[in-house]
């Protein structure tokens, strides 16, 4: 029998019938049996990183995130694109995150970076981005994995309906959960 593995989501779309939600939830539903892949419901609620705000008692929202992130084995960020960039609340997870610095709840944590955008590059910009500042912060970014998908391309169907897509979003996981160092 082979280890768990848990695995927290970051959605950069607050949307809730965004395609980047849609993606996570097919990564949580088509994981293996010992993988579990929670979507970090309260990114909306975290208030944008302040020094003065990262003083104890911390606001409840960072302290559910922190621990969320630091609770997990890995980490999968699934975002859009919003102007040639990652979504601020990505931005702000990655931030409260990365601190105390040294010591943050992504230090030394995989992490790996997929998403879905309008674009004829398919948020890859945004991937980039994040795969930057994610490094930066002390995550270990997991460069094997690449998705972008292009969601112009879909004609409607949803990501479920995509065969090729969803073996894509299965080896983005596997990759993650590798990662980590188990075998799934």
């Amino acid at each position: 029998m082979s280890e768990s593995v848990k695995i927290v989501a970051l959605v950069g779309s607050l949307r809730a019938e965004s395609i980047n939600r849609k993606v996570a939830e097919l990564a949580a539903a088509g994981a293996p049996e010992s993988v579990s892949i929670e979507i970090y419901e309260g990114l909306a609620t975290v208030p944008f990183y302040d020094e003065d705000l990262d003083v104890e008692p911390l606001d409840p929202a960072v302290d559910a995130l922190r621990t969320a992130l630091a609770d997990a084995d890995a980490v999968l960020i699934v975002t859009p694109e919003y102007n040639g960039t990652i979504p601020a609340v990505v931005k702000n997870a990655i931030d409260w995150g990365s601190r105390p610095y040294g010591n943050g709840a992504l230090k030394d944590k995989p992490v790996a970076v997929i998403g879905a955008s309008l674009g004829r590059y398919a948020g890859k910009w945004s991937q980039e981005d994040a795969r930057k500042s994610v490094g930066i912060a002390g995550g270990k970014v997991v460069d094997s994995v690449e998705l972008g998908i292009a969601t112009s391309e879909l004609d409607g169907r949803a990501v479920s309906e995509v065969p090729e897509l969803v073996e894509q979003v299965r080896s983005a996981v596997a990759d993650l959960v590798g990662a980590v160092g188990v075998t799934v």
